[in-house]
């Protein structure tokens, strides 16, 4: 594991290995909720125009860096194209739709640049590979350090790899023990695409359990898990920690950059101290076998996505 100049944790290609994610953080809320992240020591920060909040990060962005005495050079920014989807009514962004958002995006945050710029799902159908001409282009300008892909499977990357254009340098899928995707990051791996996690606390039985945060399958994946029979309940009290640590931890430990969300300071200080303990050998593999395959997310095994290879 790397490590940035003041001691943060990075994965191999030097992201900070445990950022702040903001789906579901309204854009009211943002503002705080983002400047309390880089406080507790997140130095990276995930937002897309998806989530309608990226005015709030890009405030609370500007409110921490500004607390903490830290350059703009200090944070890793994400954000995400809304690539359009025609089977939600939602004409797929081309080219030029592109380039746009992008700017509409950068000029929300308030920033001139983006760390990490990714297509937030594959749902563009025959626009995607212009939407990503434009943020390969978008590279070169500087624009955007680096730029990926977001519920991409193997046959959309290939997309990308039989138009002849730079492959994606990030994934950001959903992966979790119950969701571990091997064949997918075994693909990734031979291409030189590095995983970011979302989603990572889905085996807790809180995960969004708030009115209207759940999804279809929400019910049906957690139903096996309780309070009384949870591994990862015995494994918080073996290491004396949250289980929402241990289940970031095995993220951290498989080398993934994880998104924790929270809008409570102290669990947002928990949810990044995850270097104190290690999971070990037979806990890792007792995670190994826990695999259910298809995740829970609202991207993921969707038909209105999938059926557009």
């Amino acid at each position: 594991m790397n490590s940035l100049a003041n001691g943060t944790p990075t994965t191999s290609t030097g992201l900070p290995i445990v950022g702040f994610g903001t789906y579901l953080i309204s854009n009211d809320d943002a503002p705080a909720a983002v400047a309390a992240a880089i406080e507790a020591g997140y130095r990276h920060i995930d937002t897309a125009a998806g989530y309608h909040n990226e005015a709030g990060v890009g405030e609370g962005i500007r409110r921490g860096l500004s607390a903490c005495g830290l350059d703009r050079s200090d944070l890793f920014v994400t954000t995400k194209l809304w690539p359009g989807n025609a089977a939600w009514g939602d004409a797929p962004k081309g080219y030029d739709e592109t380039m746009s958002a992008f700017e509409t995006s950068l000029q929300a945050l308030g920033l001139d640049h983006v760390n990490l710029y990714l297509i937030h799902a594959p749902s563009g159908g025959q626009e995607r590979v212009n939407e990503w001409r434009a943020l390969v282009d978008l590279k070169a300008a500087g624009k955007a350090r680096s730029i990926g892909v977001s519920n991409y499977t193997e046959a959309h990357i290939e997309e990308i790899r039989a138009a002849g254009l730079p492959m994606p340098e990030y994934n950001q899928i959903e992966l979790h023990p119950w969701s571990q995707k091997p064949e997918l990051l075994g693909f990734m791996a031979a291409n030189g695409i590095a995983p970011i996690a979302y989603s990572s606390l889905v085996p807790l039985s809180t995960w969004r359990a708030e009115p209207g945060q759940d999804s279809a399958k929400t019910s049906e994946m957690q139903a096996a898990s309780t309070d009384e029979d949870s591994p990862f309940k015995a494994m918080a009290a073996k290491y004396g920690v949250t289980e929402a640590q241990v289940l970031l931890r095995w993220g951290v430990q498989k080398g993934f950059g994880v998104l924790p969300k929270s809008l409570n300071p102290a669990r947002m200080r928990q949810n990044i101290d995850l270097f104190g303990f290690e999971i070990d050998a037979a806990d890792m593999a007792l995670i190994e076998g826990m695999d259910r395959g298809d995740g829970v997310a609202w991207a993921t095994g969707d038909p209105r996505f999938m059926g557009q290879e």
